[in-house]
């Protein structure tokens, strides 16, 4: 008898889940509380997929033999309780994925940086081999495996991707860097959060490579006292590394199994420490699959960035416009006004996520002339920099906020978009964040 696959959310994942649920023989009914967007409608009257919106009809779900989630699900909501008190496994859209691909796996996933470590690793390996860049990003793995399945895949992986694993196993993780984020869905304990980000490397083993920052106290610390199985590939700016990476005066050392290669990085397109570390830890996974040291000194020359990560819009009577969108969090965003060399006008804001701004101080103190506050409520942001800076504005629209900015720069400043926080109390999600301030710019 077919079994029944059940998928929560008709959103990337939930769709090409559908359409690979579907191709291997399972009877499949996709079920969206909210609205499910038209193109991915057409893509399962297409396929004839049976699907609902606007509601969970139990009837059709409590007989699910498996139950895919979509990740923006938390697993406290009433259905995913009542699955669980059925015995009904519910699992992520990668878990379900991954049993139908033999391919080698990239799993990427840390508070900050993950994009574009998972973008500039898929282009380094891209250069000579066959991989698929998924996840998080781009077209979910579900589809990919459906409908071409590539050899390899760099998966960039969030942590409530990594709270529905069983069996997932990457042969190379990459963890850039914990800091705490998405509180609300931990019961606030940094520690809850910490162990979703390890789950990446729980069913590796001792043939597969965790990579990690040496840098980071949370990864170290929870490394000693909670060994995993894999071979341990760190980097950092700061220690001398024998099998991992490191940078010393201007360039990367990359050593595994006395197998070394050494870059400059006086040519590297991304600006800013972190993204060495970014660069350390794709150049790694380039290394352990044999991409040539030519091969990835050249693509690290030549990667153009990610969008929505300190993209540089526009210059306007010598104002730089910065769009950060992608800074949900205070440890992004730090990194942002940390890579600020000009006075600065700030705007951020937006769904907080439990936020504790102190360690930003010292930027602001230095570098922020103005913050613009965007968001439905700013309380927290005002009573957090109140008196710490000249000008504070708030608003709800983006047009607005980078009206405020034009008419407070002066020649020589930035305006920089990095909100710290989440962006659904005004945009749809922080590409639409970053695309609206985009659009406000080119419409100064």
């Amino acid at each position: 008898m077919q079994k029944r696959l059940v998928i929560l959310g008709g959103g990337e994942s939930g769709i090409g889940t559908a359409l690979l649920g579907k191709a291997k023989g399972y009877d499949v009914f996709v079920s969206d509380k909210g609205k499910i967007k038209e193109n991915y409608k057409q893509v399962l009257i297409h396929n004839e997929i049976e699907w609902e919106e606007g509601k969970h009809s139990e009837t059709k779900i409590l007989n699910a033999d498996l139950v895919v989630k979509s990740p923006g699900i938390p697993n406290k909501v009433e259905m995913v309780s009542r699955l669980t008190a059925a015995n009904i496994p519910v699992i992520s859209e990668i878990e379900f994925a991954s049993k139908f691909t033999k391919a080698t796996l990239v799993g990427i996933t840390g508070s900050n940086g993950k994009t574009t470590t998972a973008t500039l690793t898929h282009y380094l390996l891209k250069q000579e081999l066959n991989v698929g860049l998924a996840g998080n990003i781009g077209d979910s793995f579900a589809k990919q495996v459906f409908e071409q399945d590539y050899e390899n895949y760099v998966l960039e992986i969030s942590s409530f991707q990594l709270d529905d694993i069983v069996n997932f196993k990457p042969k190379i993780a990459v963890i850039t860097n914990i800091t705490p984020d998405h509180l609300d869905r931990y019961d606030y304990r940094f520690e809850n959060y910490i162990a979703s980000k390890f789950r990446i490397a729980m069913n590796q083993t001792s043939e597969d490579y965790l990579i990690y920052d040496a840098d980071d106290e949370v990864i170290a610390n929870h490394l000693k006292n909670y060994p995993v199985q894999s071979i341990l590939l760190p980097f950092s700016l700061t220690k001398t590394i024998d099998n991992g990476a490191y940078y010393q005066n201007n360039q990367i050392t990359i050593t595994i199994d006395n197998n070394k290669i050494i870059m400059p990085t006086t040519n590297l397109t991304l600006e800013g420490k972190h993204n060495i570390k970014n660069a350390m830890a794709a150049s790694t996974v380039a290394h352990l699959l044999k991409i040539r040291k030519q091969t990835i000194r050249e693509s690290l020359e030549n990667f153009q960035g990610v969008e929505h990560r300190l993209e540089y819009v526009l210059k306007i009577n010598r104002v730089q416009y910065i769009n950060d969108s992608k800074a949900t969090n205070v440890n992004a965003t730090y990194y942002a006004l940390e890579s600020m060399d000009s006075p600065t006008i700030w705007i951020v804001g937006g769904q907080d996520k439990g936020n504790n701004y102190t360690e930003l101080y010292p930027f602001i103190n230095e570098k922020v002339k103005a913050i613009i506050c965007l968001g439905m409520d700013n309380t927290k942001l005002i009573e957090a920099f109140n008196g710490m800076v000249d000008i504070m504005v708030e608003t709800q629209f983006m047009s607005e906020a980078v009206k405020i900015a034009y008419k407070i720069a002066e020649a020589g400043d930035n305006v920089l978009l990095s909100p710290a926080c989440a962006s659904f109390d005004l945009f749809e999600n922080y590409e639409d964040r970053g695309r609206q301030f985009k659009e406000a710019v080119r419409n100064l």
